[in-house]
């Protein structure tokens, strides 16, 4: 045992010592340095200079390589007949796995590779590739624009920073001088962005009930060119008729864009509605787990997908390799998530529905009004419109409880639930609409009800989150004062 210690020793050792050696080599630069680089009696100074001479001629020489020009730059090496999954996918839980973003690249991943890079080198200065800088363009960028474009039926989309970033591009695509029509129920930051960005490019814009279809052709006019609406509404879930409104709008040389993030693809595909632009918040379901930005817009033809693939080069917002990576992780999810989340939203909608000491008024477009007319805020003909234009009720859904300090206690008694402006994340979400992702609405603005709650369901078990409410509920339920009955915002 002790000889094989030994000779352990002598080996570090020796090694310790080689060390010492090559790290004084690459550490001293006068003449002398040549005598302890040579450290063998038999070999001279000069003989170790000569060596430290070629060694530092070889090191400095310039590489030279050989260009290829037998592949062409486009046409990358790959299998002679690639197996392509997608000709068996019709259903969009099926497209959304079995997408292949990149059957060209030429090592045939199984997942999407992230190409990290801001530039692509280019073949020659008269021959240029696919690609050849990020803002302009990037495979893994294309692979999620491709796949979004497909699940909405469209004929091509638009990744880009954000959903605000989205909504802003579909703006710009208007000129100085246009109008633009929006739901009077709207999300708070494209309020602030038709208010006080758009009029400041010379876009106004107006306001009306997209639910009300008489209100919406008397707004029409030579100077409306866009008509932005959201249905289900955000968070009053109004039911806007898209047919019926792309119609009208139609007929008076309007485009009409959507806000479909509410109800994701996997449940509305506005384009073969009629929609001209269907614009998403891919932060929300597309990504499913909070854990990046982004926006999509869809558009419906050729002449719209140069207007806004010029303004996503020229503006510089394009979402990012990595960014766009993440949403196709998120995305191979979707349908799965959408289809347990929902069921649990029904779940806890037909609870709510039945605690009517606290829930005064429901918001959701799963629960049959004709059943429960008490609590619905819907009529039988928005349950009928919304079922004949999407095939879920969707994830998300609001109710008053007609005090602002009782729905106050019931989000704070709230245990599972995290507090936070998205929605559309795997996990349960709450927030005060008039205190979160509507702040932004003056408050002499606003007309939601202030008391308003808005719950994004996630895919806990069921039994969890009932239970979660449930005692929230209780404490909510609790003698508030008589002084604290406003409810409006």
């Amino acid at each position: 045992m002790s000889n094989t210690i030994d000779e352990k020793d002598k080996i570090i050792l020796s090694l310790r010592e080689e060390n010492k050696i090559l790290w004084e080599r690459l550490t001293q630069f006068e003449t002398m340095h040549a005598i302890v680089a040579a450290n063998k009696p038999s070999h001279t100074v000069l003989s170790a200079l000569e060596k430290e001479r070629e060694h530092l001629e070889r090191s400095t020489k310039p590489m030279r390589f050989k260009r290829s020009s037998s592949i062409p730059y486009v046409d990358l090496p790959t299998y002679p007949s690639r197996p392509h999954f997608e000709k068996a996918a019709e259903h969009p839980s099926t497209q959304l796995v079995v997408f292949d973003g990149c059957p060209n690249d030429p090592y045939h991943p199984s997942s999407m590779p992230i190409y990290q890079t801001s530039t692509f080198v280019q073949p020659d200065i008269t021959e240029f590739g696919p690609y050849d800088y990020t803002r302009s363009g990037n495979p893994t960028r294309t692979a999620l624009e491709t796949l979004t474009a497909k699940l909405e039926g469209a004929h091509s989309a638009f990744a880009f920073t954000s959903g605000m970033a989205a909504l802003q591009t579909v703006v710009a695509t208007l000129d100085a001088g246009s109008v633009i029509l929006a739901s009077s129920d709207l999300y708070g930051g494209m309020y602030r962005l038709l208010t006080q960005v758009a009029n400041r490019m010379g876009i106004d814009v107006e306001f009306v009930d997209t639910w009300d279809l008489e209100a919406v052709k008397s707004k029409m006019s030579e100077r409306v060119k866009l008509l932005h609406i959201e249905s289900p509404t955000n968070p009053l879930m109004r039911i806007a008729d898209i047919r019926a409104l792309c119609e009208i709008a139609h007929k008076n040389n309007v485009k009409v864009s959507i806000d479909n993030t509410m109800m994701s693809p996997v449940r509305c595909t506005p384009i073969p509605l009629g929609c001209d632009y269907v614009i998403h918040s891919a932060t929300k379901f597309l990504c499913g787990h909070s854990d990046t930005m982004g926006g999509i817009v869809c558009v419906k033809s050729e002449d719209l997908a140069k207007r806004v693939a010029f303004l996503q080069n020229a503006q510089g917002n394009a979402l990012s390799p990595f960014d766009s990576w993440l949403l196709l992780r998120g995305l191979k999810t979707l349908s799965i998530r959408v289809e347990k989340q929902e069921l649990n939203a029904v779940a806890v909608a037909l609870f709510l529905s039945h605690q009517t000491h606290v829930v005064k008024r429901l918001h959701y477009p799963g629960i049959n009004p004709k059943l429960y007319p008490d609590v619905s805020s819907l009529t039988e003909k928005d349950f009928e419109t919304h079922r004949s234009q999407a095939s879920g009720p969707g994830t998300v859904l609001s109710f008053e409880t007609g005090d602002t300090k009782r729905s106050h206690r019931f989000v704070r008694a709230l245990k599972l639930f995290k507090l936070t402006v998205s929605f559309g994340s795997c996990n349960s979400l709450v927030e005060l609409p008039c205190l979160l992702s509507h702040a932004s609405i003056p408050k002499e603005k606003q007309t939601l009800p202030r008391d308003i709650i808005r719950l994004s369901i996630g895919i806990e078990q069921i039994e969890d989150i009932v239970a979660d409410i449930a005692q929230a509920i209780d404490v909510a339920a609790e003698e508030v004062s008589s002084d604290s009955t406003d409810c409006s915002c």
